[in-house]
Order: structure tokens, then C-alpha cells, then sequence
């Protein structure tokens, strides 16, 4: 275990962060289902998800998420522990613009959960792929980071 209390048990993390008030209710379903299928399908992967307080986010999350043995559900951290776990992750999706910028410094593929990208420079570049709330298009394009060969993962 780790300083946070993840034990990472050599797994692949995908670190979650999402808080727009424009996806709650529906699509903030549609983000954890594909998150959910994630998990299930891949015992190699382990999802940390820094859920927001906000109430909107906090039910959702936990009542799609709660249960499953590889998801952990972490409160906010300050930035130089979220800076560590950003480092330490394989794959992070995000909704925020701050993390949309900073993933790809540390060599981090970003898929971006906005109907659009208010950073499209990261996308233009290839170190961001965005895919909206679709649980389908979340869970395709993180698939075929974790399968494809490396050099999708590489180019991102």
C-alpha cells in the first residue's frame, strides 16, 4: 500500500477526475457505467477516482462504483499528492481543463469527458483524445489503450 492507502498490486491505474456541472445527472451515469465495465473487464486495472464532493457527483459515483473490488474512491487531494498520482497513472480522464494541460507534461495520455474541449491544443497534439460522456466511446477508447499495442499509448 501506498502513503494514501491504494494498493496498487502492479495494475495499471487509470486515474478519474470529474466534476462539470454540465454532465450531471445522465451523462454522469453514462461516464461511470463505462468506468464500471472498465473495471469489470479488466482485473490488470486499477481505476482511483478523486470524487468532487459535490453531492451530484458523490451519489452517482458511489452508487455505480462503490462496490467494485479494483475502483477506489479517494476525496480530493492537495495538488503536489494529485501531481504524484497523475505520474504514477497509466491513463487519466478527466473533465478538467487544469489536468488537461498538465497529464500530457508527465507523458500521460488524457481522454477528455466534455462534449467539447475547452483545451483543444492537448487534442491537436495527440496527447488528448476526447470522448465525451458516451459510456460506449469511454470505454472503446480506453480499451484500446490497454490492449492496443504500445504504440497508441506511445504516440499519445
Amino acid at each position: 500500500m501506498d502513503q494514501y492507502g491504494i494498493s496498487f498490486n502492479n495494475r495499471r491505474v487509470i486515474l478519474v477526475t470529474d466534476h462539470r456541472r454540465e454532465s450531471f445527472g445522465k451523462d454522469f451515469e453514462d461516464i461511470c457505467e463505462g468506468l464500471k465495465r472498465i473495471a469489470k473487464d479488466n482485473n490488470d486495472v486499477q481505476i482511483i477516482h478523486s470524487v468532487h464532493l459535490n453531492p451530484d457527483v458523490q451519489k452517482p459515483v458511489r452508487k455505480i462504483l462503490g462496490a467494485l473490488r479494483n475502483v477506489y474512491l479517494i476525496e480530493p487531494l492537495d495538488y503536489f499528492s494529485f501531481v504524484w498520482l497523475m505520474n504514477r497513472s497509466y491513463l487519466i480522464l478527466t473533465d478538467s481543463g487544469g489536468i488537461q494541460e498538465e497529464a500530457p507534461s508527465l507523458g500521460k495520455p488524457v481522454l477528455v469527458m466534455r462534449k467539447t474541449a475547452e483545451r483543444p491544443e492537448g487534442i491537436e497534439a495527440g496527447a488528448a483524445k476526447l470522448v465525451r460522456t458516451s459510456s460506449k466511446k469511454i470505454y472503446k477508447e480506453r480499451m484500446k489503450l490497454l490492449t492496443d499495442d504500445d504504440k497508441l499509448y506511445k504516440s499519445m
